[in-house]
């Protein structure tokens, strides 16, 4: 699957256009929808992406990758798409589990808009859209997927996986897909080093899939 050269957040081709409206709250660029098909083994969907908004026009190959190779969902509990995007995880994870709950969480408003959408055009009813602060306190989750945000500096990529993976329960499993050369190997050792245990799930055209869990108690 070829990458979008506008969509270089997680390590795609970059055209050296500046590409922050993604971690903005209200992308700089004009709204441009775009519909696309997704399929995977156990289905296909149509939903809208948008200028502004992570993977413009298809699915990047790392969502791709994560979405065929994450160990099956948990059957209960909460289960959260961070950084969600136009939500195509979120809406895979609400399809597959219909009787979870599914938080989709992502700091622009644009992203938001377009998951709140393509939830109500499937006729998912168990996704809940918010931003990062609008997560209530007492919601732990059982599975988080996340195709992380890498170009947002490792500062800020530190401070949200330090909010979140904390907020897995006490048997919920991260499952992170991260560029090779963008430092996934690097971000394995640094969560470790926070005291979460990291491995190696698979590896595919230079992509980790990464699974973290809670310390133990």
């Amino acid at each position: 699957m070829t990458s979008d050269p506008e969509t270089s957040a997680s390590g795609n081709a970059d055209t050296g256009r500046p590409n922050q409206h993604y971690f903005s709250e209200e992308p700089d660029v004009p709204s441009a929808r775009k519909r696309i098909e997704v399929t995977l083994p156990d289905g296909s969907f149509v939903m809208d992406t948008d200028a502004g908004v992570f993977s413009h026009g298809r699915v990047d190959a790392g969502t791709k990758f994560l979405l065929l190779d994450a160990p099956a969902l948990p059957t209960s509990g909460d289960l959260l798409d961070l950084g969600c995007g136009a939500g195509v995880i979120a809406l895979t994870m609400a399809r597959r589990r219909p009787d979870c709950r599914v938080w989709a969480v992502d700091v622009n408003a644009r992203a938001r808009q377009l998951t709140i959408d393509n939830a109500r055009s499937l006729g998912l009813t168990n996704v809940n859209v918010v931003a990062p602060d609008e997560m209530p306190a007492d919601v732990s989750f059982a599975a988080i997927w996340s195709n992380p945000p890498i170009k947002v500096g490792k500062g800020e990529l530190h401070d949200m996986l330090r909010r979140w993976i904390p907020r897995l329960d006490e048997h919920g499993v991260a499952v992170l897909v991260v560029n090779k050369n963008l430092g996934s190997d690097s971000l394995q050792k640094w969560l470790i080093e926070q005291g979460h245990p990291t491995s190696r799930l698979a590896s595919r055209q230079g992509f980790r899939l990464l699974r973290v869990i809670r310390p133990p108690l």
